[in-house]
């Protein structure tokens, strides 16, 4: 179902720039991957929600989520193709930089229970950083993470990151299949 040749040429289109970038972890980078210019757009987001779930089949988990905003559109898509698929009870949720200043005051929003297995997902994994505080905050909620996915690896210390922490990665795409090398270590 997940057609890999077309998320990637989606990306070569749409989404890699090349030039001098500041990314969110801090770091400098010659290119950046725009991943909302694929999310927010019909087709990616219906190859990138396919191609999720299909990594996360055989995975036992109740909700998708992340950090908002990277993370709104996917988890919108992947709910909606795994109700398409017979799995319509699959929740999801998405957290907050800063809790809510009003209402419920919380990080986490949705249908998401304590004690839910979730999986984290993120647009781009660079360090983790972002992967990293919403795992925080879903923990702290009283769920347990079971995996992290992404749609691209940049390789650049985030599956390192999550594996200190016994919690696997798994991504669609790396950067190394847009020709571009990893960083040196």
């Amino acid at each position: 179902m997940y057609d890999r040749p077309r998320l990637i040429a989606l990306y070569k289109e749409r989404a890699l720039k090349f030039g001098d970038f500041t990314l969110a972890s801090g770091k400098k980078s010659s290119y950046y991957l725009d991943s909302k210019q694929i999310t927010l757009h019909a087709e990616g987001l219906q190859v990138v929600s396919e191609g999720l779930l299909d990594l996360l089949s055989g995975v036992d988990f109740d909700a998708i989520g992340g950090m908002s905003i990277g993370a709104d559109p996917i988890v919108g898509g992947v709910l909606a193709v795994a109700a398409k698929l017979g799995r319509p009870n699959l929740q999801g949720f998405l957290i907050r930089k800063e809790a809510k200043g009003h209402g419920t005051g919380r990080f986490v929003e949705g249908p998401v229970q304590s004690g839910a297995r979730v999986v984290i997902v993120d647009d781009v994994i660079t360090t983790g950083g972002s992967s990293l505080m919403a795992i925080d905050r879903i923990v702290e909620f009283g769920c347990s993470v079971v995996q992290v996915v992404a749609i691209v690896d940049r390789m650049e210390g985030g599956a390192e990151a999550f594996a200190a922490r016994r919690l696997p990665l798994r991504s669609l795409l790396s950067i190394e299949d847009f020709g571009i090398a990893p960083p040196t270590k």
